[in-house]
């Protein structure tokens, strides 16, 4: 960890059990999870399968699941409080089994590998109550020259 006291991660221990609904992505508000398990670099947020996120078949879309990965993932890195901003440069998904509208799903990021200018971190996402695994994924994210704006 880059910071002494690393607020992005307390604040995220502070909402568990909350909507992520301050999130200063549109994107990740649009997608409104739950926060539900949170540690340095590892995080599991709970999404509602809701029918804009659906395929024709009314299960969720394969989209839509790379886009829950991509942002957990980046919330991850988030969290371990460092001062530079990091953007996917890959992210490999494979679909396993489909969920469906009304569905409760769990997705989980966990970084692996830190370097110095490139992450490597890992998104499980399952069924909640069985717990079945519906996709897994991976992605690699670079540093940018960009520093986060801290209060």
């Amino acid at each position: 960890m880059e910071t002494e006291h690393n607020v992005i991660l307390q604040s995220l221990k502070e909402k568990t059990g909350q909507k992520f609904n301050d999130s200063p992505s549109p994107f990740t508000r649009w997608l409104d999870p739950v926060i539900r398990e949170v540690s340095e670099g590892d995080l599991t947020f709970e999404y509602n399968v809701r029918h804009d996120m659906t395929n024709p078949l009314k299960t969720l879309h394969g989209g839509a699941i790379a886009g829950i990965m991509d942002d957990i993932i980046g919330a991850a890195i988030f969290s371990l409080g460092l001062k530079d901003y990091y953007t996917t440069i890959n992210l490999s998904v494979d679909f396993f089994a489909p969920a469906i509208q009304g569905d409760v799903v769990l997705a989980q990021a966990k970084v692996l590998k830190k370097g110095k200018s490139i992450i490597h971190v890992v998104c499980d996402l399952t069924h909640k109550n069985s717990r079945r695994l519906l996709a897994r994924g991976s992605s690699n994210l670079m540093k940018l020259d960009r520093k986060i704006a801290r209060e």
